[in-house]
């Protein structure tokens, strides 16, 4: 490999004129650096002075075609080898990929989503650098991304991002713009996990006694922890949601901080039996807005898809407004702000509002509820999720577990009396 020995001081210094022509096997080749790979092509021509002046056009040829994205290994150089591997990627921009990508990824997805997707996409794609070719690519740009996103990002927003690239770069390689594998490179940080911080039953009283200034709050709160409720959920509800002669209620849509409403996190309706505390805690909702006005509301069930809604507010701030102009339905981010100054008065450790559905499933699980009854009542597909983020209230309760069912068992094999 390299510059072999020319049989003439006039070829030598003919050669010595142009950078990246050498002599291989007797021929002429052309080196040069494409997708920060060097490749070496013989050109199959004997050495003569015509001859390296045409590889030295040539290669400034293939260099110019490479600066401009136009280049085609294959038609350059079709009987090599490296052709079809080389030619697998087109040049293409990443912030041009990413541009032609958004409108396609957004017709899958809500507006708000989308909002969320472009911000994520946006922010990965300028730390990669928008005018990089994607076909450049290597996994190792990959893994400086995720150095450059962790150093001063939450782990959970990190995982989020590179979530979201992920996808970006999933779709990149299945068009053949960059190499196989990149959007495997995109590895989540292992996170330890906030686990449940669930109320005690004296907080949950100091809660609704101290911290709750109006009717209205202490009953959605004791409605959150008695069902299990996300903030979404809970703020989105209506008073025709409410079966109290059924003993439930009917979760079919939940709100954004934006007020756009939309289907459950699952996608699907679920219907959440009451337990005392929460039936009469509808009973009180129910009278406070007795008199409230229905309202038309639009629920997206996707981008494309969306239901309209006659119903009224069950939760709505403008029950303790003295605003004259107020919103109709809570947003999660106001309830987090009547949510924490509740807590204020009240006197308990602050907690997230997330964290009453917390509470409802750690009070299941240590009253040894149904595994999967309460997987149904939280909208859970399975009880997985609740073995693996409650595993440690249900742990709590091994030892008397154990001998519950081996009494039980004595039971099941015990003889039949007979009558």
């Amino acid at each position: 490999m390299g510059r072999e020995r020319t049989s003439g001081s006039g070829l030598e210094t003919e050669l010595a004129k142009h950078k990246g022509i050498e002599i291989h096997g007797g021929n002429l080749r052309v080196v040069f650096m494409w997708r920060r790979i060097r490749c070496r092509e013989s050109l199959g021509l004997p050495i003569t002075k015509a001859n390296i002046k045409h590889a030295a056009l040539l290669r400034a040829a293939i260099l110019h075609e490479i600066k401009t994205g136009h280049f085609d290994y294959g038609r350059h150089f079709p009987n090599s080898k490296h052709a079809t591997n080389y030619s697998s990627a087109k040049d293409e921009k990443l912030g041009a990929l990413l541009e032609r990508y958004k409108p396609l990824k957004a017709v899958d997805i809500t507006p708000m989503t989308e909002e969320k997707y472009g911000y994520a996409l946006d922010i990965c794609t300028a730390l990669v650098g928008i005018d990089r070719l994607a076909g450049v690519l290597l996994p190792e740009d990959i893994q400086l991304l995720r150095t450059l996103l962790i150093a001063d990002r939450a782990p959970s927003t990190v995982n989020h991002y590179l979530a979201t690239f992920a996808g970006f770069l999933g779709w990149c390689e299945t068009n053949g713009y960059c190499r196989m594998g990149l959007s495997e490179a995109c590895n989540r940080f292992a996170m330890q996990g906030q686990e449940p911080d669930p109320l005690t039953r004296d907080e949950f009283q100091q809660l609704v006694e101290k911290g709750c200034l109006h009717p209205q709050d202490s009953a959605a709160i004791t409605l959150a922890v008695y069902t299990g409720l996300r903030p979404g959920e809970l703020c989105a509800l209506a008073v025709e949601d409410i079966e109290l002669d059924a003993g439930q209620i009917n979760i079919t849509r939940s709100i954004t901080a934006n007020g756009t409403f939309k289907v459950p996190k699952t996608g699907k309706p679920r219907s959440v039996l009451l337990m005392p505390p929460a039936v009469e805690a509808c009973r009180v909702l129910l009278s406070i807005v007795a008199d409230h006005p229905s309202r038309v509301i639009e629920v997206f069930q996707n981008r494309h898809e969306s239901r309209k809604e006659r119903v009224t507010p069950l939760l709505s701030p403008s029950t303790q407004a003295r605003k004259k102009i107020i919103n109709f339905w809570y947003v999660p981010t106001a309830w987090n702000t009547k949510w924490a100054a509740i807590q204020k008065r009240s006197g308990i450790r602050p907690r997230r509002p997330y964290q009453t559905r917390h509470t409802y499933a750690c009070w299941c699980l240590t009253a040894r509820g149904n595994l999967a009854f309460i997987a149904k009542q939280m909208g859970h597909k399975d009880f997985t999720m609740l073995v693996e983020v409650y595993a440690k209230w249900m742990e709590e309760e091994s030892a008397g577990e154990l001998s519950r069912i081996w009494k039980e068992l004595l039971k099941q094999h015990s003889p039949r009396q007979t009558q």
